[in-house]
């Protein structure tokens, strides 16, 4: 079993077969064997039960009579769920589920920098300078990743909606996942002029000019991802 810190055995158990069903290791509507999951994870009846009692309320899993435990269809998932979006991300699927993402940020970042930069406080912007100024020439790509990650979850913080808030916790995951491709692959040196952009526009509370750059930014970021995409077909 992978590492799953934080969460003991049970989350262990949690996590391996929560991957395992949405990787497609455990197809949509195949029978779970209790038993054989308990040797496979060596682990008690007990944390099997209740890390598929977790499954459940994610939508994964179900149990009926004299059928068992089995896996519910792709469309009963709660696929919004974090660990779901994290396991989503490394299955072979992954790179739809980035292009879904990419969809998602452009409709909902533009329009939380635009009221970040008419909400914006002194606050907001002193956070969102830290956090590009500790970025220089000689940060790696973890650095620029968690910078990256940092920035736009400051930024949706600083529209002050609590709703639009919470869509972070749907862009982190997937965020983290094209970063990690992205800036892995080099693109570091055009990390700070777009997001420098975004933030002297919500400084400025100008939010025509903050909703204008955060478009360009998302629409560099998916042409540096293309990129790497059609580098691989080659």
């Amino acid at each position: 079993m992978s590492v799953y810190p934080g969460r003991g055995v049970h989350g262990q158990v949690v996590e391996a077969i929560g991957r395992s069903i949405v990787t497609g290791q455990e197809a949509p509507g195949s029978t779970l064997d209790l038993d054989a999951l308990e040797i496979t994870y060596d682990v008690s009846k007990t944390v099997v039960r209740e890390a598929l009692k977790v499954l459940a309320a994610k939508g994964l899993v179900d149990a009926r009579p004299k059928r068992g435990t089995f896996v519910r269809p792709r469309s009963e998932w709660s696929l919004l769920d974090p660990d779901l979006l994290r396991w989503q991300f490394e299955a072979p699927e992954g790179a739809q589920m980035l292009d879904d993402l990419y969809e998602v940020r452009i409709i909902v970042e533009p329009a939380g920098a635009r009221l970040a930069a008419a909400r914006r406080t002194d606050e907001d912007v002193a956070l969102l300078t830290a956090t590009l100024g500790a970025i220089d020439d000689t940060s790696g790509a973890k650095e620029i990743v968690e910078a990256d990650l940092a920035f736009h979850r400051q930024l949706l913080e600083a529209s002050h909606n609590e709703l639009l808030i919470r869509m972070e916790y749907i862009i982190e995951i997937g965020l983290r996942a094209r970063d990690l491709l992205v800036h892995a692959e080099g693109h570091q040196d055009d990390f700070l002029p777009p997001h420098q952009a975004v933030l002297d526009a919500v400084r400025d509370a100008d939010a025509d000019g903050a909703e204008r750059a955060m478009r360009e930014l998302l629409e560099q970021a998916a042409k540096d991802e293309q990129e790497i995409k059609n580098r691989g077909r080659r």
